[in-house]
C-alpha cells in the first residue's frame, strides 16, 4: 500500500497582474498551498495544460481563474495577501489599516479537472508560509490508498469515527473511475487472452504438423525396426510439452512486467508477483500445448513405414 499525502490551505488574495499588458485586474480569489508531487500522485484526473510547478515562484492557474483573466502559460501572477494587524486605538480601528505581503508566480501550467479546482490558483506549502506568515496550517489532507471501495469506504468510516473533529470521505471521482477502469481492462485482459490461447494452439498445431512432417521418413525408419506407436506418441508429445512448460515460464515474467508497468500507468500503483501464478501458467500452456499436438502426432502414428522408405 503506497500513500501520498496532499495539503490545502485556503486564503483570501487579490491583485492579479499580467506581464504581457499593462491592464491590472483586482479580483478577490482563492488560493491553495499544495505538495504538487503529492497532488500529482493522489489526482490523476487533474489535466494540466503546461507543466506541473516544479519549484518556488510558479504556480497552477485553474482553468476558471485562468479564462476569466485571460492567463496563459509564462504569464506573471501577483498575488498579495494582507495581515491582520490588532488595533491599538478606536481610531485605528476604524480606519482598518492592515499590512500586506505580495510575491509574484510564473504560471507553469493551467488546471482543468471539470470541478471547483478550476477556481483556485495553487502555489507550493513554501510559498504560502512565506505569503502568509503562518506555517502548519493545513485544512484537508488527501491519501492515495490502494484497496478496494469498499475497503476504502471503511477506512473513512474508522476516521471519521476514531478521529475528532476530522471528516474523511471517499474522492468519488478517483475511485469510481478507477473501478470502472479495472472492470473495462479485466473484460479486455480476458478477451485478449482468449483469442492469444486460440492463436497459440493454432500456432502449435500447425508447427508440429510441420515437424512430422519433415521426421515422416525418420518416423517410417523406426517403425519398420519395430518402433510402436506409443514410442512415437512419447517422442513428440514430449518434446511439444517440453517446449509448452519453457514457454509458459518465460511467459509469467513477460506477463508480470507488463502488467507491472500498466500498473504504473493507468493507477500509479506497483503490483506484487504471486508465485503461485507460475505453476498455474506452467499448466494452462502444457495443456494447451498438448492438445494442440495431439491432431499433428495421430498423423505421425499413421505414417506408413513402406510408402515413405519406398526407392530408399
Amino acid at each position: 500500500m503506497k500513500k501520498q499525502t496532499m495539503f490545502l490551505r485556503m486564503i483570501t488574495a487579490s491583485l492579479l497582474r499580467r506581464r504581457s499588458r499593462m491592464l491590472v485586474a483586482l479580483l478577490a480569489i482563492a488560493a491553495a498551498a499544495t505538495d504538487f508531487a503529492g497532488a500529482e500522485k493522489t489526482s490523476p484526473y487533474w489535466r494540466v495544460d503546461g507543466e506541473w510547478p516544479s519549484k518556488q515562484g510558479e504556480a497552477l492557474i485553474g482553468k476558471e481563474i485562468a479564462q476569466t483573466l485571460a492567463l496563459s502559460t509564462g504569464d506573471i501572477v501577483t498575488l498579495t495577501y494582507d495581515l491582520e494587524t490588532k488595533a491599538a486605538t478606536a481610531d485605528e480601528a476604524s480606519k482598518n489599516e492592515r499590512n500586506q505581503n505580495s510575491g509574484d508566480f510564473v504560471v507553469s501550467g493551467i488546471l482543468d479537472t471539470g470541478g471547483n479546482e478550476e477556481k483556485y490558483i495553487f502555489i507550493s506549502i513554501e510559498d504560502m508560509e512565506a505569503l502568509t506568515g503562518k506555517a502548519d496550517i493545513f485544512d484537508m489532507a488527501e491519501l492515495s490508498v490502494s484497496a478496494s471501495q469498499s475497503e476504502l469506504k471503511a477506512y473513512a468510516d474508522n476516521i471519521t469515527n476514531q478521529s475528532g473533529g476530522v471528516s474523511a470521505r471517499l474522492v468519488k471521482r478517483v475511485t469510481q473511475s478507477e473501478n470502472t477502469v479495472l472492470s473495462k481492462l479485466q473484460a479486455l485482459v480476458l478477451l485478449v487472452t482468449v483469442i492469444v490461447l486460440l492463436l497459440t494452439m493454432i500456432c502449435v498445431a500447425t508447427t508440429m504438423m510441420a515437424v512430422v512432417t519433415e521426421r515422416r521418413k525418420e518416423v517410417g525408419l523406426r517403425k519398420a525396426l519395430g518402433a510402436s506407436n506409443q514410442s512415437i506418441i512419447v517422442e513428440f508429445m514430449g518434446e511439444g510439452l517440453l517446449l509448452g512448460g519453457i514457454g509458459g515460464l518465460l511467459g509469467s515474467v513477460c506477463g508480470f512486467v507488463f502488467a507491472q508497468a500498466v500498473s504504473m500507468n493507468v493507477f500509479n500503483s506497483s503490483i506484487q508477483f504471486h508465485w503461485l501464478l507460475i505453476p498455474l501458467t506452467v499448466l494452462v500452456s502444457v495443456l494447451v500445448t498438448g492438445l494442440s499436438c495431439l491432431l499433428p502426432v495421430r498423423s505421425a502414428t499413421d505414417v506408413d513405414p513402406a510408402l515413405v522408405l519406398k526407392g530408399e
